[in-house]
């Protein structure tokens, strides 16, 4: 069976977010058990599996995401590289529809080669700061905010861009929190180098203790930003080690992911059961 590694919201290998993508044969998906085994061994933020739909219906492909430790429910930088493997494959053309445990999705492929996904957007609410969260941290908190059931994170707000990059949070009180992660952002200090805003992810409790770019999130970051910032386009920088960049447009109840996507390692995987 062939597993291609594709780093995601990038145009540059050993850059973005990397993750494994394993195209099916047949109209199921195998057994839970061994797609979580799979997604262990390959130990990525994010594997992701799919396989063919029938003609006609609403939706081209099923997909479904794996970190090593669970099964995900949103996943922006896999599903960008499971369009870009379909697209030079050529198992897929044109605007490319997914079934998701998050809804439906769309990804299509634009003449410079990026891809475009259409997710849901997250729903926020601002929330009272829990007090476990700037301990655990260890940086003052602006303001917090819920983004809902599919994402399933919380949301920071930090001063500037500084305290964002400078974070050393702890993990394991991080991994102790009732959301699957947190968001961290602020503004950026200088929009000319060509973002608006600059953020990082943490979700040890999901097996990743720091994400390096995360489209979900962007999601949330979309809606919490563009009133702020006045546009309804608004270009994130997550500052991983590794680093990637999002161009998000904000659509009402849908947000527009926009990234680039290298193949780095085209493989056989062996153990097909």
């Amino acid at each position: 069976m062939r597993i291609r590694i594709v780093d995601a919201f990038t145009d540059r290998p050993f850059t973005g977010n990397p993750a494994a993508v394993l195209l099916l044969d047949g109209d199921a998906f195998p057994d839970d058990a061994w797609l979580m085994r799979v997604a262990a061994e390959v130990n990525l933020p994010e594997t992701a599996f799919a396989h063919p739909l029938p003609e006609g219906g609403a939706a081209d492909w099923a997909l479904r995401w794996f970190t090593p430790t669970t099964e995900v429910d949103l996943c922006g930088h896999a599903t960008l590289a499971t369009a870009h493997v379909l697209r030079i494959t050529g198992a897929a053309t044109g605007t490319i529809r997914f079934t998701s445990r998050g809804g439906p999705l769309t990804a299509t492929a634009a003449d410079d080669g990026s891809i475009t996904l259409d997710f849901p957007t997250a729903p926020l609410t601002e929330v009272e700061v829990p007090d476990a969260v700037p301990a655990a941290l260890g940086a003052d908190v602006v303001s917090a905010h819920d983004t809902g059931p599919v994402v399933g994170d919380l949301l920071v707000e930090l001063a500037d861009e500084t305290a964002v990059r400078s974070l050393a949070p702890d993990l394991a009180a991080i991994a102790r929190l009732s959301h699957r992660g947190i968001i961290v952002t602020a503004r950026a200090d200088d929009p000319s180098l060509g973002h608006d805003v600059v953020s990082r992810f943490f979700a040890p409790a999901s097996g990743i203790d720091e994400d390096p770019v995360t489209g979900s999130a962007h999601t949330a970051l979309a809606p919490f930003w563009a009133p702020r910032i006045g546009r309804t386009d608004v270009t994130g920088l997550q500052a991983s080690a590794r680093t990637g960049i999002v161009r998000t447009e904000l659509r009402g109840d849908r947000t527009l992911l926009t990234g680039d996507a290298v193949t780095v390692i085209d493989g056989e995987l062996l153990a097909t059961g």
